[in-house]
């Protein structure tokens, strides 16, 4: 049964995640996410899970892979500097085939950085962000009711495809509150967890959970396996958001809390009689390349808009078609505040007079 609340985003990431049936999460507190463990550490007790406050965001994502190798749904979360600190233990997960939840509410960086919200952990989050050329699921909300569904999600694409999986929000997201429709996880088939190390009856097969493989050839297979499902996940997984594309003859392009603001600026170019629209990417990997192939066929003009320097712009412009011009406007961190609608509506109006 739905169930309307009002409630923060970082709540209702952790709402999911026990709907989703996590019930083991570890993590270590860090502005601005620590909601999440706050939440969880109320609530896995009742329900017969853990919650551990680990040493370290090192041992929280060693004791994420050590869950997940025996089957079980388990999570941790973190900002920036928290992430950066996981990303040996998830470069580990992703060698050993092991699914997860991983949320990154980010905030400024680089080094410690500061609490304002930013977006320039795209780079980290979709390139893995560790050694030996492997990725991550990486799903980027824009609302509140969105952090509860991508979480759910989040956790049975990972276990579909046996990847890490990565909630990329920043603070404005994290620390908002919404309504939020609370609703029952959909029901997806999932693969048998056949490879999860357990207890066994004598005779019975031992399963091995590893990162290593030494013999002649096997770790090329094990590449080319993984880049195989790396194009299905880009086949059957890409997620993305139109608005009044259709006849657009400049296209906006942002994600997560930055897209919502551009929402607004497009809603006034378009009563100002401007042809804009908006493609908001809601799977930051795989990035939704067709959808940008598509557009650009007939749209030339593409706007990407970032809290960074620019970072998403790279992939816009390695997707859209050759003879599609995509310009930047950004805000990194410390900038003051926010871009408002109508900052975002006078970069618009600009790019659309001159194209």
């Amino acid at each position: 049964m739905s169930e309307k609340l009002f409630v923060k985003g970082n709540e209702a990431v952790a709402m999911a995640a026990i709907e989703a049936g996590c019930r083991y999460y570890f993590g270590y507190p860090i502005t601005p996410q620590s909601d999440i463990p706050e939440y969880l550490s109320r609530e896995l007790p009742p329900l017969g899970g853990e919650f551990i406050q680990a040493e370290s965001e090192i041992g929280a994502i060693n004791m994420l892979l050590g869950a997940s190798a025996t089957g079980v749904r388990a999570m941790t979360s973190s900002s920036g500097p928290g992430i950066s600190l996981k990303q040996e233990g998830i470069s580990y997960m992703a060698g050993s085939e092991l699914p997860g939840v991983i949320v990154d509410i980010m905030r400024a960086g680089p080094g410690l950085g500061g609490i304002d919200a930013s977006q320039a952990d795209y780079f980290q989050a979709t390139r893995g962000g560790g050694h030996g050329g492997y990725r991550i699921i990486v799903l980027a909300p824009a609302s509140v009711q969105e952090m509860y569904d991508l979480t759910m999600l989040a956790f049975d694409l990972s276990d579909i495809y046996r990847i890490p999986a990565m909630v990329l929000a920043d603070s404005v997201i994290g620390q908002m509150k919404e309504s939020l429709t609370a609703h029952p996880r959909p029901q997806t088939v999932l693969p048998a967890k056949d490879w999860a190390v357990r207890g066994r009856e004598a005779g019975e097969p031992q399963n091995v959970v590893k990162s290593l493989y030494l013999g002649d050839g096997e770790m090329e297979a094990f590449h080319w396996k993984m880049h195989a499902r790396y194009q299905e996940l880009a086949e059957k997984e890409s997620r993305w958001e139109e608005v009044q594309t259709e006849d657009a003859t400049l296209v906006v392009t942002a994600f997560g809390s930055t897209a919502r603001i551009a929402k607004t600026a497009i809603s006034m170019a378009r009563e100002a009689g401007m042809k804009v629209g908006l493609l908001r990417p809601i799977t930051l990997f795989p990035f939704p390349k067709q959808a940008y192939e598509a557009i650009s066929g007939n749209c030339k003009n593409f706007l990407t808009i970032e809290l960074s320097t620019g970072q998403m712009v790279e992939d816009v412009r390695l997707s859209v078609a050759r003879d599609a011009e995509v310009s930047f406007y950004g805000r990194p961190p410390g900038a003051g505040s926010l871009p408002t609608p109508e900052e975002l509506f006078e970069q618009i109006k600009k790019r659309y007079l001159n194209s």
